[in-house]
């Protein structure tokens, strides 16, 4: 498959590890979001930033923006998330386009009571766009992508017809004007492909950062995974000729994750404890063991610790 969206020009090298104190937030949203993981991922992994960063899938690109590498690959299956970023590195949607959009829709939202939500939902599966695929990501229940089988978007309104404050817009406009500034020197290629067709292509220097669906956990953000897919992908990255690092979930309180009890040669696996809520009070937080699966040639030798979100 061919390119489809061209990379741009560009500065300096960013190496690994680095200890990283104030994660930014992007833009956008999905299920698995690293944001608090983004310091335990960049210290423990070590890298000379000289080849390209590939992220097969890219999702809400927290990562990468964090990193801020100088070359990149980011790819994703899903063509929209795709398409925000490149429209915005390439200008094609500006932080001002952002904030008009915004305000025009956040007020046809509030004086049709939350309807007007089901009408930019059709409108975007029919004919999508970034500017809806912002607005429908950033008002729909619970924050959340999702995607049905027959790629129309499908998540239902978060029912606060009154969402979008100035304050709300505002942050979401800063957070579209750092994506920006971050891509528009460097060396970004944006592409919709498959993980495989990614993978094919990669170099000695390059440095794969894949962070797929959790094999066990429910996801339909938008393509089924399997524990078929999840083996495929680890079976390919260790054949590589660079370094990688896979995210999965290791432990909850109430199981283990299969592929991890398995033993796996030539990687190091790094652990990361943290917190996730499913509701507002104390009983429903649950602690979740996030894991790093590095190259061993490519993983930090800073002692290893376990951190805890909260």
């Amino acid at each position: 498959m061919p390119e489809l969206f061209p990379a741009s020009p560009v500065t300096r090298p960013e190496r690994l590890p680095r200890e990283l104190h104030r994660v930014k937030v992007p833009p956008i949203k999905c299920q698995g979001i690293k944001t608090k993981l983004v310091p335990f991922i960049l210290s423990s992994i070590r890298w000379d930033g000289v080849g390209r960063w590939i992220e097969p899938f890219l999702g809400s690109g927290v990562v990468v923006l964090n990193l801020g590498p100088q070359h990149a690959l980011l790819a994703d299956a899903n063509v929209h998330i795709v398409r925000f970023y490149y429209d915005i590195a390439n200008e094609r949607v500006t932080p001002e386009q952002v904030r008009e959009s915004l305000q025009r829709e956040g007020r046809r939202l509030y004086e049709s009571d939350g309807q007007y939500y089901y009408e930019v939902r059709e409108r975007f599966n029919t004919r999508p766009n970034s500017l809806d695929f912002l607005f429908l990501t950033r008002s729909c229940f619970n924050g959340l992508m999702r995607f049905n089988r027959r790629g129309k978007f499908n998540v239902p309104f978060c029912k606060k017809p009154d969402r979008f404050s100035r304050a709300y817009i505002t942050k979401i406009v800063n957070q579209v004007s750092w994506f920006y500034r971050v891509a528009k020197d460097r060396d970004w290629a944006f592409e919709e492909k498959t993980w495989a067709e990614v993978l094919s292509g990669v170099r000695s220097d390059d440095f794969v950062y894949a962070d797929p669906p959790y094999i066990g956990r429910h996801t339909d953000y938008y393509s089924d995974w399997t524990e078929k897919d999840a083996s495929e992908l680890f079976s390919t990255l260790q054949s590589l000729p660079c370094g990688f690092a896979l995210s999965t979930w290791k432990r909850n309180k109430y199981r283990a994750n299969p592929f991890l009890e398995a033993s796996h040669s030539g990687v190091v696996v790094k652990t990361c404890n943290h917190f996730y809520h499913v509701g507002s009070t104390e009983d429903l937080r649950n602690e979740m063991i996030e894991a790093l699966v590095i190259s061993e040639a490519h993983a930090s030798r800073a002692r290893q610790e376990t951190l805890t979100w909260v």
